[in-house]
């Protein structure tokens, strides 16, 4: 079974530079991009980029939402360390208390996404690598 890499991106301007400098658009497109990620890595994680994006913009009307999102994204990005071969050291509840303090969910997120990336040697984006079984 083979997938397609994400792009290996800085945590830093993941987490605070772009988000500033487009007044909280980046984090949306980064929120969409890296759930497309998932669902391109390993075909076997089933996830639709464009209503996790809705969870956490227009269901914060819902207050819950939001959280569950945040949770399942950790929880893709698990699925796709161990999809790679590797164990998996992204954890979900991290990431939603990590949400809660000051949104630095997208640095750990993406901490730990650049991991996956790196075992494979940081190939460029979107080429075919072999998945564990």
């Amino acid at each position: 079974m083979f997938g397609r890499v994400g792009k290996y991106r800085n945590i830093f301007l993941v987490w605070l530079i772009w988000p500033l400098i487009t007044l909280g658009i980046y984090h949306l497109v980064w929120y969409y991009k890296v759930n497309r990620e998932a669902r391109d890595f390993d075909q076997r994680i089933e996830v639709e980029p464009a209503v996790s994006v809705i969870a956490i913009t227009l269901g914060w009307f819902l207050i819950i939402p939001p959280f569950i999102s945040v949770y399942n994204t950790g929880q893709r990005i698990a699925r796709m360390q161990r999809a790679a071969g590797m164990e998996s050291s992204c954890n979900p509840w991290i990431g939603l208390i990590l949400m809660i303090v000051a949104g630095l969910h997208p640095l750990y997120y993406q901490y730990e996404l650049n991991r996956i990336w790196e075992h494979y040697q940081n190939p460029a984006e979107g080429e075919q690598v072999a998945l564990a079984a």
